[in-house]
């Protein structure tokens, strides 16, 4: 996401606000500070409800103390309706999962996949899972248009007979009710974006709602009843997290084209991603590639340098701003001369990214993005960035993520559960300014079938090559020009 603290600032104080909210930002103040792993201290087997509920008020005050801008995604009476709604549960003891699933129905009312309330140390503890010997639910799946969960490939990405077909019942629970149930506690901007998260990350979120037995009986088709042991093997999320050559792919194809694929803008070894993307486009200089497609249906974001220094530094032809006008709430660590800690400051980016037009491997063919509903964060400020300054186009699925994103993300342990809340620190407006649409919309609008993703890439093949840049106008009629390129 990128760093806004070089642009024009005006105040926009709170100060009315500060004294009730001075513990709670404190809180997050310094958790931010800290990583945010499972607690080491094991948590009591279960909380009583006055626990939970305390951590309830300490999730509202923390947001409204340290969120730049809540109303940029909440609405405010279905929040409210879903808070009472969750105070009424929280009349009994419950174990951390139970927790979980009663303070996580919050998730959608914040309908930002910034702001959740998650397990802590999930991923740490998923392998954890693993290696104590347990397992987990035994398909990778997908959501059909229907709503019914499908299999997609067994756990982990292996090959299985029964890819392409619907989850009827589940244990002897109907499928649907189960995606219901999962799809109520999810985080996201939209329910098509929850839904690719409830996907992707289904045998983490079934295990925390129902547990993991070591044999599921599962219904397909409604006909057929296999019964099936539960997977030992890492899930494919996990497995591509940890493997590069998973993440990063390159081929150069007939005709001119050439699919670069960039599953994440996170990886610890940036000098490793940078020698792959220049190698990359010494290889299309090489083959005299007329059509770059870029694939970031799996991208759901990371740092901004990874597409500024990675990608547009062959691509750009002019400067460019990751953004616009911007909201942030001053935290202590990066307070500046005139700014208090908690208040809420409006700015404008002002800043410029200048091309590389020396640059020799530069890229002056036909440039397309091709997004689903996993793209997000760093990965829609890119694909904003392209799209209001024509250096290419966007294919794909649209209108599921916001292009007004958040970003700069914290995280605090609540204090009695040890569930994690995240929230960030700013909003930021696309470069153009324009907040319609507010969602991201390709020029192309291509299916995804998880299937077949190799069959959105043929379609953008099946086009014709462009002159270079003479590409479809913006999806938007109302998008208004970029802004202007101010005198250094």
């Amino acid at each position: 996401m990128p760093v806004i603290p070089g642009a024009s600032v005006s105040n926009s104080p709170v100060l009315q606000r500060l004294r009730r909210c001075a513990l709670a930002a404190a809180a997050a103040v310094l958790a931010s500070c800290a990583s945010v792993p499972a607690p080491s201290v094991a948590a009591p087997e279960t909380f009583p409800p006055e626990a939970v509920r305390a951590d309830l008020r300490f999730v509202m005050e923390t947001l409204e103390c340290n969120h730049p801008d809540l109303a940029s995604s909440v609405d405010r009476r279905e929040l409210e309706r879903t808070l009472a709604e969750v105070e009424r549960t929280l009349d009994h003891p419950l174990t951390r999962d139970e927790a979980w699933a009663a303070l996580a129905r919050l998730n959608p009312a914040f309908a930002d996949g910034h702001v959740l309330i998650g397990p802590p140390g999930w991923r740490e503890e998923s392998r954890a899972q693993l290696a104590r010997g347990g397992g987990f639910f035994p398909f990778e799946v997908f959501l059909g248009p229907d709503g019914a969960p499908r299999i997609l490939s067994a756990l982990g990405g292996g090959s299985t007979a029964h890819a392409g077909r619907a989850l009827t019942r589940i244990n002897g629970q109907d499928a649907r009710e189960v995606v219901r149930e999962l799809m109520s506690r999810m985080h996201g901007d939209t329910p098509r974006f929850r839904a690719a998260l409830l996907a992707l990350r289904w045998w983490l979120y079934y295990g925390k709602l129902h547990g993991t037995p070591a044999r599921f009986e599962l219904e397909l088709d409604g006909a057929e009843v296999v019964r099936v042991p539960a997977s030992r093997e890492l899930p494919a999320m996990l497995r591509a997290e940890e493997d590069f050559e998973r993440l990063y792919r390159f081929e150069l194809l007939d005709g001119g084209n050439a699919l670069l694929t960039l599953g994440s803008f996170s990886y610890p070894d940036k000098a490793r991603y940078f020698a792959f993307v220049q190698d990359a486009f010494s290889r299309m200089r090489t083959a005299g590639t007329r059509r770059l497609i870029i694939d970031l249906r799996a991208n759901g974001g990371g740092d901004d340098d990874m597409w500024k220094e990675g990608i547009l530094r062959y691509v750009a032809d002019r400067p460019y701003r990751a953004g616009s006008s911007y909201l942030k709430r001053v935290q202590e660590s990066s307070r500046k001369p005139g700014e208090t800690t908690g208040q809420v400051v409006a700015g404008e980016i002002t800043s410029l990214e200048e091309p590389r037009l020396e640059e020799p491997l530069r890229f002056e063919g036909e440039v397309w993005l091709l997004v689903g509903p996993l793209t997000y964060s760093s990965a829609v400020l890119f694909s904003n960035v392209v799209q209001d300054y024509h250096f290419g186009a966007v294919a794909g699925v649209g209108d599921v993520v916001r292009v007004r994103q958040s970003g700069g993300v914290q995280s605090v342990a609540l204090p009695h559960t040890g569930l994690m809340l995240s929230y960030p620190r700013f909003v930021l407006d696309r470069p153009s300014g324009a907040r319609e649409p507010a969602l991201l919309r390709p020029e192309v609008v291509l299916d995804d079938d998880p299937l077949q993703p190799r069959a959105a890439v043929d379609a953008l093949l099946s086009r014709p090559v462009l002159t270079p840049r003479a590409l479809p106008p913006p999806a938007s009629a109302a998008r208004p020009a970029p802004p202007p390129v101010h005198p250094r």
